[in-house]
């Protein structure tokens, strides 16, 4: 069944010509002083024709239509920069999936090359020739590929990915091209030049890759208003996607990174926008009392990892003794459990709460036709193949137009060796009679040719040396010419077949480079870990109820219940406000607070009965109630009137032994005949927690109790 192509989602902008075209490194500004005299000319007629008050729009006219004086310079050369920065600076191009820096970092080195490692200062003194950027952004994208090892050999202190240790400073360092570049990125036969920022010099406009790089290696940037960000790959899972490919064949390829790690790829989305991408470090139990990871997420280093292990310790989400880094190339990190810790949770903990699992959302943004381009890495893949297959049969028509001139020349030597033909030029005069003896002397032999003599051949002959004509081997010549003769027949046929041909490019890349290049990180699905599942009840909450505060491991209040740092506390206070916070070192409630719990996860089961005094009647109200659903942080009322106050109020964990009769005492200074009763609390009903309730005296009430328990009202 055939699979319709996905469209490729283009960014249109307004940008700079075409690639080959030079661009300014920034926009020039107008001069100074003819900006204010135009600007004042042009205010100045405005308010002749329009004495109004004039107010400017967003679009930059005013509010007479009249266009304001900069507003279009300041919009042309916001597009111009942000056109500059994304095709110059921020994203790759598709055809060699290098970035501008990246690209000239490597013509510098390929210039450079003699097989020797070169100081990366001086490396980074010659790009500067090309990139206009300064020093800093050479270095840190050398070291960057460096670092990677598949363009760029490094020797000396280069830092390190795991640690993220920087490098030694570029005095100190050496790099040079690794075989693989040398075969695969430059080719100055089939390169597109143009000149440098200051015309001094030429350099590539991309260089002729034969090999998704971008995909290998990666690539992250932030242009003004777009973003890059294309995840590595591993080298021989993108030569097997080749193959298929140019084979016909479907094909899925995920992310290889550096770092190891096991990731979800389920929403990865081939990588275009809208993706996500979890990540794992790899952890094993190694005693009961001992974690070690081995392999952490991409994107992460041990420092950063490890300080988000102590932070999620200190806010108490985990519980561990200490952390030691053991890690030179490879990662360890020992974390070591007090008495009494479970390794499963803890792991699960470290998932949860540190950075031990991340998220990372691709991107995949490419410059193609000089305009941004998002694709997916399938898509990206197959355009790079594509332009593999097509330098091939560029570079196999130029060798195979080489080889033929070759062969022509040496077949011309021969006639006119063998013939004699020099001979006849012995009592020429002239230049021009000496040309015209060599072309008459090679008229018998023309149909021995594959094509016409020119005058460059006939100069070509009288150019061949005495001492070579005298040590001609007619033999040797023969041989020669069977061999340019075997290489353009094996060179039509590789034209002929060149979907093979490309198919065994990419199969020879993955057999002489691909050695060593195993995958590092394991793909399996991920499960979704509730934190509140994890968490553990390690801390203990404290009240100080005349205050108002709640907090965590205070030793000098009244001490509440065990709980964890992600619960919930909810609150009533003696006005009949109640509120719902996340437990923390220190949380205001209100003052007075009657209750203090910490709420279920699975929402509040229990019974309330609150007997209250209502603040605009005077009147005491009786109701029972359930909470309902809370918003974290939000102020609930449960009187009716604002200075309200609640005289009684008691929980109960069930229906079953909610009070029965209350006894009632009443203000001695009220002029109530009957001070002391019992209110039957059975004609209560349940009701939601913003009813008014049922009255229970008009008089201040001074005491309520149970026929069993006594309960003061603050």
């Amino acid at each position: 069944m055939a699979r319709r192509k996905k469209d490729t989602k283009q960014i249109e902008l307004p940008l700079n010509g075409p690639a080959g075209a030079e661009k300014s490194s920034k926009p020039q500004a107008p001069n100074a002083k003819a900006s204010r005299a135009g600007s004042r000319a042009a205010t100045s007629g405005a308010e002749t024709q329009n004495p109004e008050p004039e107010t400017q729009n967003p679009k930059g006219r005013r509010a007479n239509g009249a266009a304001a004086p900069l507003a279009q310079h300041y919009r042309n050369w916001f597009l111009d920069y942000a056109s500059y920065v994304i095709l110059d600076r921020a994203v790759p191009h598709i055809d060699d999936g290098l970035k501008p820096v990246q690209r000239r970092i490597l013509h510098t080195l390929w210039e450079m090359d003699d097989g020797r490692f070169h100081k990366v200062a001086n490396v980074v003194g010659a790009t500067m020739r090309f990139h206009p950027h300064g020093d800093a952004s050479i270095e840190a994208a050398l070291v960057g590929m460096a670092q990677r090892g598949l363009l760029i050999e490094p020797q000396g202190n280069f830092g390190n990915v795991l640690t993220g240790d920087g490098a030694a400073a570029a005095r100190y360092i050496e790099a040079r091209l690794t075989p693989f570049a040398r075969e695969v990125v430059f080719n100055p036969k089939t390169t597109r030049w143009q000149l440098s920022y200051d015309g001094r010099a030429k350099e590539p406009v991309t260089l002729s890759v034969k090999f998704p790089l971008v995909l290998a290696e990666g690539a992250e940037g932030i242009a003004v208003g777009l973003a890059t960000k294309i995840l590595p790959h591993n080298f021989n899972d993108l030569c097997r996607a080749a193959v298929n490919h140019l084979q016909g064949k479907s094909f899925r390829i995920y992310p290889d990174f550096p770092t190891g790690g096991i990731a979800d790829f389920s929403e990865y989305n081939d990588g275009e926008r809208g993706g996500k991408v979890k990540i794992r470090a790899r952890i094993e139990s190694r005693s009961k009392y001992l974690l070690a990871v081995t392999e952490i997420p991409y994107g992460t280093t041990t420092e950063s990892l490890i300080d988000s292990i102590l932070a999620a310790n200190a806010k108490g989400r985990i519980k561990i003794k200490h952390v030691d880094d053991n890690t030179a190339d490879r990662v360890e990190i020992l974390i070591h459990l007090p008495q009494g810790g479970e390794p499963e949770q803890v792991i699960q903990q470290l998932f949860v709460f540190t950075d031990c699992q991340v998220s990372i959302s691709p991107a995949a943004c490419v410059i193609e036709n000089d305009k941004p381009a998002f694709l997916g890495v399938r898509d990206i893949l197959k355009r790079s193949v594509d332009q593999t297959r097509a330098l091939l049969k560029q570079e196999l028509e130029i060798k195979l137009g080489e080889l033929e001139q070759q062969w022509h020349w040496d077949s011309l030597e021969r006639i006119f060796i063998e013939e004699r033909i020099y001979r006849r030029i012995e009592k020429s005069k002239t230049w021009e009679s000496v040309l015209a003896e060599i072309r008459e002397g090679l008229q018998p032999f023309v149909k021995q040719l594959r094509r016409a003599v020119t005058d460059e051949d006939l100069v070509r002959l009288t150019e061949i040396r005495i001492k070579r004509i005298s040590a001609y081997n007619r033999f040797q010549a023969d041989e020669q010419i069977a061999k340019i003769e075997d290489g353009i027949k094996e060179v039509k046929h590789h034209l002929k077949h060149l979907t093979p041909y490309a198919i065994q490019w990419f199969e020879t890349l993955a057999e002489k480079y691909g050695k060593g290049r195993k995958r590092r990180t394991e793909y399996d699905e991920i499960e979704q870990i509730s934190a509140a599942e994890v968490v553990s009840a390690n801390q203990r909450l404290y009240v100080n109820r005349e205050e108002g505060f709640i907090g965590l491991n205070w030793r000098n209040h009244e001490f509440v219940q065990e709980c964890s740092v992600l619960d919930d506390v909810l609150g009533i206070t003696a006005d009949g406000s109640m509120k719902v916070v996340r437990v923390g070192d220190k949380v205001f409630l209100g003052p007075g607070i009657l209750h203090c719990a910490v709420l279920p996860k699975d929402g509040d089961k229990a019974f309330y009965t609150m007997v209250y005094q209502d603040k605009a009647t005077g009147k005491a109200f009786a109701k029972k109630f359930q909470i309902g659903g809370v918003t974290r942080d939000k102020l609930y009322p449960l009187v009716k009137t604002p200075g309200s106050k609640v005289v009684y109020l008691e929980v109960s964990p069930n229906e079953k032994v909610l009070p029965q009769t209350l006894h009632i005492s009443l203000d001695g200074r009220s002029r109530a005949r009957v001070r002391e009763f019992d209110f039957d609390l059975t004609r209560v009903s349940i009701s939601n927690r913003s009813a008014k309730g049922l009255t229970v005296t008009k008089w201040p009430v001074k005491e309520v109790k149970r026929a069993d328990l006594t309960l003061t009202a603050g």
